[in-house]
């Protein structure tokens, strides 16, 4: 099957290089190089030029006679300045031909100039989600997906997410078993847990601008196995209850039990990644009280368990000595 990877001018490398990369293993690992086609479309017969220096000469541009494709994916720009005329045109006669149509990152900006999102439910990079409701307010953007899938129409979250959504649709293609095989070997997991707005807690604390709010942070952080409620944070920053949330929220886009929460799992996901500690101990020593109170919480907040994320992202040199092989079995191809 043919998947075509639009490039518009400036294009951020890595929603080309990231896909076509997936798409290459998947049909490497079938043995069958035309199990998927990538081709890369430019907007003229010119090279393009990318994000980190790099240049693409494309396979086709949009002025060449048509030919089928299964799967249409669009790069975007960081500086959504490539919204070619020519391009919008061009979209808006193939999206009605492909089984797939998709965006990766910003790319979403040129699908919805098309006018081929309308209701549709779609994200983006988090930094742009703003803007793209602004924009075209008749679209449910939703900004703390990797990836969306509403019916034959798929769009991602920034830049490596567009890996994300091609190893989907490898899954999708050929099976979980495949799918697994190209993302072991690619050193990807399979479908990532938690959504791309969970940031961490330490660095939220450290884009906080309010002295106060950093103050309780900071405590939160350091007093893990303290109560923090909501009355115990509005004492430490010497305000009232409800001023202390109303402010927390709007500094920081989350309540403080989220932030507590977060602080937590922080701390939790450490301990599984590189120490060998039991998930009894490690519960205990991030506040969670007990093991299953912690595995409530990562179920909540990751939709795995902390035994199952200590089997993903164990470090090659922490906990017990194991090390995630990124070949699969069988050693190197």
């Amino acid at each position: 099957m043919r998947i075509a990877l639009l490039a518009p001018p400036g294009v951020q490398s890595l929603d080309v290089v990231g896909p076509a990369e997936v798409f290459w293993e998947a049909a490497r690992r079938l043995g069958d190089p035309n199990a998927y086609m990538v081709q890369v479309i430019a907007g003229s017969a010119d090279p393009v030029r990318g994000t980190g220096g790099l240049r693409f000469v494309a396979d086709r541009h949009i002025f060449d006679p048509d030919e089928p494709i299964d799967t249409l994916l669009v790069g975007g720009n960081p500086s959504f300045a490539a919204v070619v005329p020519a391009m919008v045109q061009w979209l808006r006669r193939r999206a009605g031909t492909v089984r797939r149509l998709g965006s990766v990152c910003t790319g979403v900006f040129l699908l919805a100039a098309a006018g081929l999102l309308e209701g549709k439910r779609v994200t983006t990079h988090w930094e742009c989600a703003t803007r793209l409701r602004t924009e075209y307010p008749n679209l449910d953007v939703d900004a703390d997906q990797i990836f969306i899938r509403d019916g034959n129409l798929c769009t991602t979250a920034g830049v490596t997410a567009g890996m994300d959504l091609a190893l989907a649709l490898v899954e999708e293609d050929y099976g979980r078993e495949l799918a697994l095989i190209v993302a072991r070997y690619m050193v990807m997991f399979l479908k990532r847990p938690g959504g791309q707005s969970q940031f961490s807690a330490h660095l939220a604390a450290q884009m906080s601008g309010k002295s106060k709010i950093q103050q309780v942070q900071q405590y939160v952080l350091d007093n893990l196995t303290a109560p923090l409620s909501g009355e115990n944070l509005a004492d430490q920053a010497g305000m009232s209850v409800r001023n202390f949330a109303r402010v927390f929220r709007q500094e920081m886009n989350m309540t403080p039990a989220e932030f507590v929460d977060a602080a937590r799992l922080d701390a939790a996901r450490l301990l599984l990644e590189d120490s060998a500690k039991s998930l009894q101990q490690i519960a205990i020593r991030c506040g969670f009280g007990n093991a299953d109170g912690m595995r409530r919480a990562f179920i909540r907040n990751l939709g795995i368990g902390p035994g199952e994320y200590r089997l993903r992202f164990r470090s090659a040199w922490g906990g017990r000595g194991h090390t995630a092989a990124p070949y699969p079995a069988g050693g190197r191809p």
